[in-house]
């Protein structure tokens, strides 16, 4: 029976997760790097992450582990500026690791908002996958309905 073990980063979505979190406190001007913002984020947008559970299922290629990541991971410090430059808000107010500890608890805190991993999504390049939403902007755009103006 075929496999495929799917290992997802860290989920853009504004309905969970670290995003869900850290929305309000970039929307009210209190966001900024986490810790320091030198770990490593791998994130992958929500619709991509779909396309791949429903490649899953039908592609018999796709077995073993894949790595359900986008093509660029960020350091958390490029990902609090860019979050802060889509919501048209400063991201200069640097978090020490108590801020994701009370929001997200202990477990919360490790796993989503100070995990220090750079994961590649080597597999789903070696098929040929394409991903509508490989730049974390334009994820987050996306995923925030903070779409830009034509001709920008």
């Amino acid at each position: 029976m075929r496999t495929a073990l799917i290992r997802t980063g860290l989920v853009q979505t504004p309905r969970g997760g670290v995003l869900q979190v850290l929305r309000p406190l970039y929307a009210a001007g209190l966001g900024g790097p986490l810790a320091g913002g030198r770990h490593w984020q791998s994130w992958i947008d929500l619709d991509d992450l779909v396309d791949i559970f429903a490649r899953a299922l039908v592609d018999d290629r796709m077995s073993g582990p894949i790595n359900a990541v986008a093509p660029q991971p960020v350091r958390q410090g490029d990902f609090a500026e860019t979050l802060a430059a889509v919501l048209h808000r400063p991201a200069l107010l640097p978090t020490p690791a108590i801020g994701p500890r009370v929001l997200l608890g202990e477990q919360g805190m490790r796993e989503l908002a100070l995990a220090n991993q750079r994961v590649l999504p080597t597999r789903l390049d070696e098929l040929g996958h394409r991903f509508r939403r490989p730049v974390l902007e334009d994820a987050l755009r996306h995923q925030l309905g903070r779409m830009r103006a034509a001709g920008r």
